[in-house]
């Protein structure tokens, strides 16, 4: 039976979210039961074609990326794949009518991936833009459950709260990103004069993000409320561990959250979120 694939498809999509992150794990528990699947079929999709740019070194990535979008394609018009992946994520799609120029904004982001790029302001927004903000979009649709009112009353705040986690991603792995794969994303920023100066410009950035997308947050569906809430508190507080690194060791470690501390940020936190949201 059919139905069989499609619980082992987001079985797969699942195992995906838990194995790759823990944060999101534990944010995606905290959302209601009837979403949990849907969003776990969005971060298996996001995933997989990271792991494509950024892992599958020795290999065509150019190629395997082509041939990923042409299987997502496929997978969307035909509504079924035989990878589990992309069959949780197309029955996804088409139940909450997610808009497919999203995903295709979120897939030129990976392949910008694929090429030494020297960002400017208009290509460092776009990259960000696909990579995140398009993907806060499909989960606002899953969140939102096809008011389109809603939708676009929370719009703003949902790319707000993608581009946040973004850039604190792009500092937390700069060394990774710089020395491993060759990539540095900030416009106008040369790693070898990246000073405390700089990293604090970029911080204050995130800050004025992370206030306008907790705005948004308290306006979200008592369903997905809390979920979203510990995501944007386990990135505050690797935020707030980042600002306290220098700028020498920002680019010299990879700065984490134990995964107790997780556990800790994830039992506080509802009483803060009741008094708070």
């Amino acid at each position: 039976m059919k139905k069989l694939f499609d619980e082992l498809s987001y079985k797969v999509s699942k195992t995906t979210t838990k194995q790759y992150s823990t944060s999101f794990s534990l944010g995606i528990l905290a959302l209601s039961p009837k979403i949990r699947n849907p969003i776990y079929a969005i971060y298996g999709y996001v995933r997989l074609a990271d792991e494509i740019v950024d892992s599958f070194h020795g290999f065509d990535k150019q190629k395997l990326l082509s041939r990923f979008r042409q299987e997502t394609t496929l997978a969307l018009e035909e509504k079924i794949s035989l990878n589990p992946i992309l069959q949780s994520f197309q029955e996804t799609v088409h139940k909450y009518q997610i808009d497919f120029q999203l995903i295709d904004q979120f897939l030129r982001s990976m392949e910008m991936d694929l090429h030494k790029i020297d960002y400017d302001s208009d290509l460092y927004k776009e990259y960000i833009l696909g990579s995140a903000e398009v993907v806060g979009l499909m989960c606002l649709q899953i969140f939102v459950e096809g008011d389109k009112e809603a939708f676009e009353r929370l719009k703003p705040f949902a790319m707000t709260l993608g581009s946040a986690f973004q850039k604190v991603n792009f500092l937390r792995d700069m060394k990774d990103d710089y020395f491993v794969l060759g990539r540095t994303y900030f416009p106008n920023v040369d790693i070898s004069d990246f000073d405390n100066e700089v990293k604090s410009n970029i911080e204050k950035e995130i800050e004025s993000e992370f206030r306008e997308a907790l705005e948004g947050i308290k306006k979200l569906p008592r369903s997905s409320r809390f979920g979203v809430y510990l995501a944007y508190r386990y990135y505050v507080s690797l935020f707030n561990k980042i600002k306290k690194t220098s700028a020498n060791n920002i680019i010299n470690q990879r700065i984490r959250i134990s995964n107790s501390r997780k556990i800790s940020i994830m039992m506080g936190c509802y009483v803060e979120y009741k008094l708070s949201i």
